[in-house]
């Protein structure tokens, strides 16, 4: 069976709530040379994409995950390994998949020549995603490999059009394996099957009208309930049927251009995202998704990604929150500081910090958090940032200190 077109999956009119963002398939390989397999898990997730679209589903991508072989390759391997990665990528491009290949680096050492490494990888590639791991539950947040993550977005932006490498790096703490949603995904174990959801919109219905965050939220968690069983029930038995762990549904309400999650969280307080009450609303949100009834995987929890919603984006460039409230959010939220426009001179030592932040959280808390800045070559803070993507829309380049 050949590729599926997503943009003939695309034009067909969604006849659900919700749109599956992605179908992610774990595969356990132990080098980016082991194109075979990456190909059978391909045509999996092939099989899977079509019966999800024949009962009415829109499907935006199909992924691969890998165990973080990188991360176990020295300073010389991980050179001589772009080569191949760069095979890889051009390899699941021609099947339009995205790829991702985890930590690189999982220790918490200084690494001096991954920077540049990372900035070359990301530059030489396409539809590839990679991590840092800057927090575990077992040791907490790691210092030298927050700086190192630091310096790969520093290089990274300077080495990529527009910084715009930086959407497939991370710093992934406390991530697990079998996280469905990109750049922190990686793979442990036999191989799995698990989805992700783009289902703000299904926030934004259930905040509305409501009188309090408790009726939001269980109005929402019902609504959610309806929503993932029907895709739980097909997801199971396909992948029982193709020999696949099913790990489950990221229920995360990730948004897209026309669907935001700023706008759930404002039709429960009733003013601008940023005010006052946003932090109860966002509480309200994650809540709903960890008292679920499907089994779910990932985040699991409320998503907040700065330059992929509208409303958010535009809250932003109107100075009505900044870095730290989202750290704020972050502490009842389920991503960290995901796509956030900072200045393209912002100082390394400033970027480590910010991510050490997460880190410090996630080991605190004990949940997955990421970071995913965006220096924007050029730009300053309050300057506006434009893309020319269909996934960014413009934002105002938010102040760090």
């Amino acid at each position: 069976m050949g590729a599926v077109p997503l943009e003939r999956l695309a034009a067909r009119p969604p006849a659900r709530p919700v749109r599956i963002r992605t179908i992610t398939a774990g595969v356990g390989l132990r080098s980016a040379t082991e194109l075979q397999r990456v190909d059978a898990a391909i045509t999996v997730l092939e099989r899977v994409a079509r019966a999800l679209t024949d009962d009415g589903y829109e499907v935006q991508t199909l992924r691969v995950a890998t165990p973080p072989f990188i991360a176990r390759a020295d300073a010389r391997a991980r050179d001589a390994a772009l080569p191949v990665l760069r095979a890889l990528d051009e390899h699941v491009a021609g099947r339009d998949v995205l790829i991702a290949i985890g930590p690189v680096l999982t220790a918490d050492r200084a690494e001096p020549g991954l920077a540049a490494w990372a900035a070359e990888l990301a530059s030489s590639t396409r539809n590839l995603s990679f991590t840092v791991s800057v927090a575990s539950p077992d040791r907490g947040a790691a210092p030298q490999a927050a700086r190192a993550a630091a310096e790969a977005m520093h290089a990274i932006a300077a080495g990529t059009a527009g910084g715009l490498g930086n959407f497939r790096f991370a710093a992934a703490a406390s991530v697990p394996a079998g996280t469905p949603f990109f750049p922190v995904a990686y793979h442990d174990g036999p191989d799995t099957l698990a989805l992700g959801l783009e289902s703000a919109s299904l926030v934004e219905e259930a905040f509305t009208g409501a009188t309090s965050s408790a009726e939001a939220g269980e109005r929402l968690r019902e609504r959610l309930d309806e929503t993932v069983a029907p895709i739980e029930r097909t997801a199971l038995g396909l992948a029982r049927r193709e020999g696949r762990v099913y790990l489950g549904v990221d229920p995360s309400p990730a948004p897209g251009k026309d669907r935001s999650i700023g706008a759930g969280i404002e039709a429960l307080t009733r003013v601008p995202f940023g005010s006052a009450s946003t932090l109860e609303a966002c509480a309200a949100v994650t809540a709903a998704l960890k008292s679920l009834r499907a089994r779910t995987c990932g985040y699991a929890g409320l998503m907040l990604p700065v330059l992929e919603d509208r409303v958010l984006a535009q809250r932003a460039t109107e100075g009505r929150y900044g870095i730290p409230d989202l750290l704020l959010y972050s502490s009842v939220c389920g991503t960290g500081l995901d796509v956030v426009p900072i200045p393209g001179d912002t100082p390394v030592e400033v970027m480590t910090r910010i991510v050490l932040d997460v880190a410090a959280l996630a080991a605190r808390l004990r949940k997955p958090l990421s970071a995913r800045l965006f220096p924007i070559p050029g730009l300053a803070a309050g300057q506006t940032a434009r893309f020319d993507d269909p996934y960014l829309t413009d934002c105002a380049v938010m102040a760090v200190s």
